[in-house]
């Protein structure tokens, strides 16, 4: 399957979960993570736990769970269901840099809204 050509048969939320095993989910996790500063960027750990949830989170997705309120199970893609990953790792915790991952959680949903909405609200 080439991006550019999809198959007929497999949705967005198909790919988002194919993506999820591929060496390019782990360079997008990890830019995401350099780009918006999140303290452990360098910690490859974290990113294959990061890239395992946002897989289950998209699984789930699409057996029609919904994590977000304005997105449908459906519609749930990568970078959002990394966020959601990540907002959860950072809900129990009470390390150091805390504050830093939740000021990534923040400026990755501000830079990028429309991973954060119903499609349908973009056109």
């Amino acid at each position: 399957m080439c991006a550019d050509n999809p198959s007929d048969d497999a949705s967005k939320l198909d790919v988002a979960i194919a993506l999820c095993g591929l060496y390019e989910a782990e360079l997008l996790a990890s830019l995401m993570l350099r780009y918006w500063g999140h303290p452990r960027a360098a910690d490859d750990e974290l990113i294959k736990y990061l890239i395992e949830v946002t897989a289950e989170v998209l699984a789930r997705s699409q057996e029609g769970e919904q994590f977000y309120e304005d997105i449908k199970p459906e519609d749930m893609n990568f970078v959002a269901a990394l966020w959601y990953a990540e907002s959860c790792q950072v809900t129990d915790l009470h390390e150091a840099d805390v504050e830093q991952r939740r000021d990534w959680l923040t400026k990755v949903r501000h830079a990028l809204p429309s991973c954060f909405c119903d499609p349908s609200d973009l056109i």
